[in-house]
């Protein structure tokens, strides 16, 4: 089955950059461009891992990380964040946030990051050698 991941982003180019980044990566992909959608999609699709931006008109990505984490407290969350807001990135790491990004990220690290949160969750056991 296919890991699902939901990005969360009020710039509709960031979103089409990670939906084709992760789509090609193999991930069932969704996106929202605001809070209430996202967490409709949360509540509907139960995504594996959400990539959430801090700043998002409405209702910020603290609120958002809350919110998330009273649904399903078993979904991932890394959060993508402008440069200074380092007070808002503890925060969001009390509340379960498992990482950041700061604007303009690295496509490949944040790349290498979300392959190493889904595939770590199904690792199966299997014997080395012998």
């Amino acid at each position: 089955m296919k890991k699902k991941l939901l990005i969360v982003d009020d710039q509709n180019g960031i979103r089409i950059l990670l939906m084709e980044v992760f789509s090609s990566e193999g991930y069932e992909t969704y996106q929202a461009s605001n809070g209430k959608l996202a967490l409709e999609i949360v509540r509907n699709v139960s995504p594996d891992l959400v990539l959430l931006d801090m700043k998002i008109p409405g209702m910020d990505g603290l609120d958002i990380l809350k919110h998330i984490k009273s649904i399903d407290a078993s979904i991932k969350v890394i959060m993508m964040t402008a440069y200074g807001e380092l007070d808002m990135i503890k925060e969001a790491t009390d509340l379960g946030a498992i990482m950041h990004f700061t604007k303009p990220f690295d496509i490949d690290e944040l790349r290498q990051a979300v392959n190493q949160h889904l595939r770590s969750s199904n690792n199966s056991s299997y014997a080395v050698g012998s």
